[in-house]
């Protein structure tokens, strides 16, 4: 991934949501571009901050059970309005449904309380090993490299996540 869009996870409650914070800094890269007169985060980056909170919420809820977890369908998102430099977007995702591949959410970015955007999520999950056996070190070394990224994201928390 080449952008982190979470710079913190505020709040979690296993099998039900998670809360997030996205800081956006005028420092960020992409801003030079979107837009030179104008510097706004970009819609397609709330979404991908919305996806990486409920990949982070199915990593956390199901102890990293999976080491592939990607987004499948995004539907009835809305933007309400833009996120400035110096502004934080609060994601919070609420699981609504679950299965063994796929996994269901709602999701609402806001700043300072007024919506900048929402929708629905569908995030697939699996392990490489699933298909192909002798990919099964691979997965336990991309879980370990997601535990460590865990560490900075639930630094506020006061209590560990999940056991390690």
């Amino acid at each position: 991934m080449r952008f982190w869009l979470l710079d913190r996870i505020t709040s979690f409650e296993p099998d039900a949501e998670l809360t997030a914070v996205k800081n956006v800094t005028l420092s960020e890269e992409y801003l030079a571009d979107h837009f030179p007169e104008f510097p706004v985060l970009p819609g397609v980056f709330m979404l991908e901050a919305a996806t990486q909170a409920c990949v982070w919420f199915l990593r956390l809820s199901e102890n990293y059970a999976h080491s592939i977890i990607v987004l499948h369908e995004a539907s009835a998102v809305k933007y309400a309005d833009f996120v400035a430099p110096g502004h934080t977007l609060t994601i919070r995702v609420q699981q609504t449904k679950k299965d063994e591949r796929f996994a269901s959410f709602k999701f609402k970015g806001e700043v300072e309380g007024k919506s900048s955007v929402s929708g629905r999520l569908v995030i697939e999950r699996f392990n490489l090993a699933d298909t192909d056996p002798e990919q099964a070190d691979f997965d336990a070394r991309l879980i370990e490299y997601q535990r460590g990224t865990e560490k900075l994201l639930t630094r506020s928390l006061n209590t560990t996540v999940i056991p390690t």
